[in-house]
């Protein structure tokens, strides 16, 4: 009994702490202005009546919109580039016979780990030579510099989880290498992939130097610069505004997140080999 109290009450924790910045947000981002600024009220509550003046102002005076397609754009393509080259880059890697299998991986995902503020600079140089500068295609360059190491990693560990068996029955039934790697191993591995797309697609979306450095003007800003470039102006903060674009941007991934949470955990591998 004692053991369930404790779990229900880590749960309740859990998710109290996790609700929270969903709940501030979604508060502040229909407060008025003076019940948001008077420090006698309750933060946490509605003072005065809500409001819809913060969203109003978030999509006619600023292009909130045009940053979202731009974040989506951009979002889609480098997902697809990283797992055009990670997916059978990690299962090479995973495949590779000995240690230089894993040594290899941990020194792709140690390029990972550069920290950005360092590459920014010989990247930059790469963009002005490809005439890229202020163009979401320079962030499509250089986007997978980061997501590809990354993906490369978290893949390797789905593709060795998969035993070598299935793929050599697959083969004396007539498969290729190459068709039991799309036929068996790629579907085994969904969880991984789909790990691999939400993983890339957040990181795109967090991705702040790269898009401070190489976009410029207003209308080709992603999400993460947009907002706190123009949204703070001074030593003034939007912050109904700020809070409201935080909201919308947050809503679509973290919906995603718990829509394939339990194939981010289970495996699929124990029901193949049955």
């Amino acid at each position: 009994m004692w053991g369930k109290v404790v779990h229900v009450l880590v749960i309740t924790v859990f998710t109290v702490l996790l609700a929270f910045p969903f709940y501030w947000m979604v508060i502040t981002s229909f407060k008025q202005n003076v019940d948001l600024y008077t420090m006698e009220n309750n933060p946490f509550v509605f003072n005065a009546k809500p409001t819809l003046d913060h969203l109003k102002f978030l999509f006619t005076e600023t292009r909130f919109v045009r940053w979202l397609a731009n974040t989506t754009f951009v979002g889609i393509v480098v997902v697809a580039i990283t797992l055009v080259l990670a997916v059978p880059a990690a299962y090479s890697l995973a495949r590779l016979s000995g240690r230089w299998g894993e040594r290899l991986g941990i020194a792709i995902f140690l390029t990972y780990l550069v920290p950005q503020t360092l590459l920014f600079i010989p990247l930059s140089r790469v963009v002005a030579y490809l005439g890229l500068q202020d163009s979401l295609w320079a962030l499509i360059l250089v986007y997978p510099s980061f997501t590809v190491p990354f993906s490369i990693w978290l893949l390797m560990g789905f593709f060795k989880s998969i035993p070598k068996e299935l793929e050599d029955a697959a083969m004396v039934d007539g498969l290729t290498r190459f068709g039991a790697f799309a036929k068996m191993v790629i579907p085994i591995s969904t969880s991984g992939i789909l790990t691999v797309v939400i993983f890339t697609f957040t990181l795109v979306t967090q991705e702040f130097v790269y898009a401070l450095t190489f976009i410029s003007s207003e209308s080709n800003q992603m999400i993460g610069t947009g907002i706190p470039i123009f949204l703070v102006r001074g030593d003034v903060y939007y912050w109904g505004a700020l809070m409201a674009a935080c909201l919308i941007a947050s809503l679509p991934i973290a919906f995603l997140y718990n829509l394939f949470l339990d194939r981010f955990i289970a495996g699929f591998t124990v029901g193949a080999v049955k």
